[in-house]
């Protein structure tokens, strides 16, 4: 009854908010400096954002600046599955040298992949970019079947073969242990398309290390009370209709609930920056929200597997994690380079929780592994912001660049 009940709540509070919008827009195009025009329309404005949507945002890639040229990109749909595809970045310019090939891992966690955007622009500048931009599973019609943590990996892989031999694999958050698991199971078939390197970064590898709020409260309840109490049907008229669902607005409540009075002191300072006719600052908290509050619904398996198998049982980091009836096993790593990042005030997946992997992989040799800790940010300034770009971006980089032989 939850998901019955949001969309219940949605549909009727949608003409409120649409109401706001369109009075909003038209006071803006008369404004004048009469503040109580300015406040009304900063007001209808905030309104109408408070709102959750469905529909993953435009990745918005048109060009990267890679030296003094400004290279336009061509966003590509190289491989549709049913709850994902691989999209590729391609840079339209024929006279560019060859470079390293990424396959940039986004999480399926509650939003869509376009909140790697920022990396993926990054990483385009000396790299030939994809990444995986997983589909929203009440649109996924229930013919298509279960998708849980082993679909997961086997998606992974099926992505790295497309991307082609000699890719690198950079993974975000929480697919390390997929990431990691899949270049495994790779590595043991001795696959020609297993990763030249992998990038973990503050991913959940280890969550016996360092626990944070999120892991306490995934191991407060047993498996049975999150099937329970998070688990919804898709109700009409989503294409994914009766389909069990992780609703992405359970995972954005936790979020936010975490850390409510900065959302609340943004919104305040948007309709602040408003009223000043401070458009550009006003731009900024806009942008991240349309962003932010757009939520991307998990299919209940995935969602259940990875909460006890990664954060319950630790299935990978105590060597009993399953694929295929096989026991994945890192240790059949030895031709990949590894590189862990961590953020040092991480509140998500704490220091010592991605490294982990270094230790679970002995047959690496160590001038193929790297780990770097970057200080003074938390877990989204790993991949995104002013130290992604200047500190931890370059590391990243010379990573794969020295794997590329």
């Amino acid at each position: 009854m939850l998901y019955q009940a949001y969309q219940l709540q949605t549909d009727l509070g949608s003409p409120l908010r649409l109401m706001a919008q369109h009075l909003s827009a038209a006071l803006w195009l008369q404004r004048t400096e009469r503040s109580l025009l300015r406040q009304v329309s900063a007001a209808c404005d905030v309104i109408s954002r408070l709102r959750l949507t469905h529909t993953r945002p435009a990745y918005g890639i048109d060009a990267v600046q890679i030296g003094e040229r400004s290279v336009p990109v061509i966003e590509e749909s190289v491989l549709k599955l049913p709850f994902g595809s691989l999209l590729r970045f391609r840079k339209d310019d024929p006279s560019l040298p060859e470079q390293p090939k990424v396959l940039l891992v986004a999480p399926l966690s509650g939003h869509f992949a376009t909140l790697l955007r920022e990396t993926a622009r990054t990483l385009l500048q000396d790299h030939e970019v994809w990444i995986t931009d997983w589909h929203n599973a009440r649109d996924v019609s229930l013919r298509h079947g279960a998708f849980g943590l082993e679909d997961y990996i086997t998606y992974m892989i099926r992505f790295v073969e497309t991307v082609g031999e000699g890719a690198h694999m950079v993974a975000v958050c929480q697919p390390c242990v997929a990431a990691l698991a899949a270049t495994a199971v790779m590595a043991e078939d001795d696959h020609p398309a297993t990763p030249r390197s992998l990038t973990l970064m503050a991913g959940p590898v280890d969550c016996r290390v360092n626990p944070t709020e999120v892991n306490w409260l995934a191991t407060s309840k047993p498996i049975e009370w999150f099937e329970k109490n998070l688990i919804s049907h898709v109700p009409l008229p989503h294409k994914g209709v009766m389909r069990r669902v992780y609703p992405g607005f359970v995972q954005l409540t936790a979020f936010m609930s975490m850390n409510l009075e900065r959302h609340q002191q943004s919104f305040r300072h948007l309709y602040e920056h408003l009223v000043e006719g401070r458009t550009e600052e006003a731009r900024t908290i806009q942008t991240f929200y349309d962003e932010y509050l757009a939520v991307n619904d998990l299919p209940a398996e995935f969602y259940l597997e990875t909460v006890e198998k990664v954060f319950q049982t630790y299935d990978l980091a105590v060597g009993t994690l399953q694929y295929q009836g096989r026991t994945v096993n890192p240790a059949a790593i030895r031709r990949t380079a590894l590189m862990t990042v961590e953020g040092e005030r991480d509140d998500i997946c704490s220091v010592g929780q991605t490294v982990a992997a270094q230790d679970l992989c002995p047959n690496i040799r160590p001038y193929l592994k790297t780990h770097h800790i970057q200080t003074g940010v938390g877990h989204y300034g790993v991949f995104s912001g002013r130290k992604w770009n200047q500190q931890i971006y370059p590391r990243v980089r010379e990573h794969i660049h020295a794997a590329q032989g």
